[in-house]
C-alpha cells in the first residue's frame, strides 16, 4: 500500500530503539530489544515483531517492565548460566550472556541459558537462531501468564508454551522450528478480534468451556492446544523446563503481561549442544538429509529460507503500515 512506510534495517533498529529509550528503558536493553524485534519481523513473524513492540512499550510505562533493570548473571557450574532479569526483558539478559553460552557449549558439549522475573520473551526462534549461526544446536522453551486450557480442563492453566530448535548446516541455512503449544497464538486471536473477524472453533473455549468462533469470548475464555492432550502434555513439559527450572512464576501465577504494574516473571530454558563433539561433520550430513526429505519426498522443512529472508528484508526494506509506524514514532513516557 502506498501509505505503508519502508525502513532500512537500520533505520527501523533506530525506530524501535529510540521509542524504548524514550518510554524509558536503558540503552543495553533497548538495543537488545530492538534488535530481535527487527529481526522478527525480518523473517515475517511480524506478530513478534513491531506489532509485539506496542507491548513492551506500554509494558514500560505501565510498570509491567523495569526499563531500568540491569540482569544479574551467574554461573553457578560452568556450564549453567542463570540471569534474574530483575523484572526487565530476557532479551537483555541473553544477549549478554550469547557469546558466554556458545563458548561454554563449545568447550563442554553441552551449556544451559536460564531466565526468570523477566516480561514475556518475544520470537523464540531468535534464541536458538543466534546459537545455530554459532555451529550450535540448540533448543528453547517458554512460559508466561495462562492462556491454554490443560489436557481435561477448560481452564487456563499453562501459557501458550512455545518451543523452539535450531540446527545448522553447512551452506549457512538452519532447520529452525518454533511453535506454540496451542492451536494458534495469542496475538493472532487479538488481532482477529481487532478486525471484527471470527476465528476457528478449534482454537479456544468462552468463559462456559464452549468452543466459539468469537475472539472476544475467546480472549476471556482458554486457548487449545494443538492436537488434544498430546499437544498439552508438550505445554506441561515446557512449563516444568521453562517456570520449573528456572524459577520463574508457573503460568498459573503469573500477572497479565497486557494490563497491570507487575512483572508476568515468565521464564527461559535454553539448551545448546556442540554437534562436532557428537556426531562427525554433522552439519553437512544434516544438509544432506535436509535435502532427502525436502527433495525426495517433498518434506516442508522450517526454517529453510530464514537467511534468505533476512537477506530479503536487507535489500529490499522492511514494510511497516502508516499507522503502526506512527503509533511507534508517538510513544513516550507519561
Amino acid at each position: 500500500m502506498t501509505d505503508d512506510v519502508t525502513l532500512s534495517r537500520a533505520e527501523a533498529i533506530d525506530l524501535a530503539r529510540t521509542a524504548l529509550v524514550r518510554v524509558g528503558m536503558v540503552e543495553g536493553a533497548a538495543s537488545a530489544l530492538a534488535r530481535a524485534v527487527v529481526d522478527a519481523e525480518s523473517v515475517g513473524k511480524s506478530t513478534t515483531g513491531f506489532a509485539h513492540l506496542t507491548d513492551y512499550l506500554r509494558g514500560v510505562i505501565d510498570g509491567r517492565i523495569d526499563g531500568r533493570a540491569e540482569p544479574q548473571i551467574t554461573s553457578p557450574v560452568p556450564a549453567i548460566t542463570k540471569c534474574d532479569a530483575m523484572g526487565g526483558i530476557s532479551q537483555y539478559g541473553f544477549d549478554i550472556a550469547c557469546e558466554e553460552l556458545a563458548t561454554k557449549a563449545k568447550a563442554l558439549g553441552v551449556s544451559i541459558f536460564t531466565s526468570h522475573n523477566s516480561y514475556t520473551t518475544g520470537e523464540l526462534g531468535w534464541y536458538v537462531a543466534r546459537l545455530a549461526e554459532q555451529g550450535l544446536v540448540a533448543l528453547a522453551a517458554t512460559n508466561g501468564p495462562a492462556l491454554l486450557a490443560g489436557a481435561g480442563s477448560t481452564q487456563p492453566v499453562y501459557c501458550t508454551n512455545p518451543l523452539a530448535f535450531a540446527a545448522p548446516l553447512e551452506d549457512g541455512r538452519l532447520v529452525l522450528i518454533d511453535q506454540a503449544s496451542s492451536a494458534t497464538a495469542f496475538v493472532n486471536i487479538r488481532q482477529a478480534a481487532a478486525r471484527g473477524e471470527t476465528i476457528p472453533d478449534s482454537w479456544a473455549l468462552d468463559q462456559d468451556g464452549k468452543p466459539t468462533t468469537d475472539p472476544f469470548a475467546a480472549m476471556q475464555g482458554a486457548l487449545l492446544a494443538f492436537g488434544g492432550a498430546r499437544g498439552a502434555n508438550i505445554a506441561l513439559m515446557v512449563e516444568v523446563l521453562a517456570g520449573g527450572l528456572t524459577g520463574a512464576n508457573w503460568s498459573l501465577d503469573a500477572p497479565d503481561f497486557q494490563a497491570g504494574d507487575t512483572s508476568p516473571g515468565a521464564g527461559l530454558f535454553v539448551l545448546a549442544l556442540a554437534p562436532q563433539l557428537l556426531a562427525d561433520d554433522f552439519p553437512a550430513r544434516l544438509a544432506r538429509q535436509v535435502e532427502r526429505l525436502s527433495g525426495g519426498y517433498g518434506v516442508y522443512i522450517p526454517g529453510l529460507d530464514r537467511v534468505a529472508r533476512q537477506r530479503a528484508a536487507e535489500s529490499a526494506g522492511i514494510v511497516l503500515p502508516r499507522q503502526l509506524f506512527d503509533s511507534i514514532s508517538s510513544f513516550r513516557r507519561n
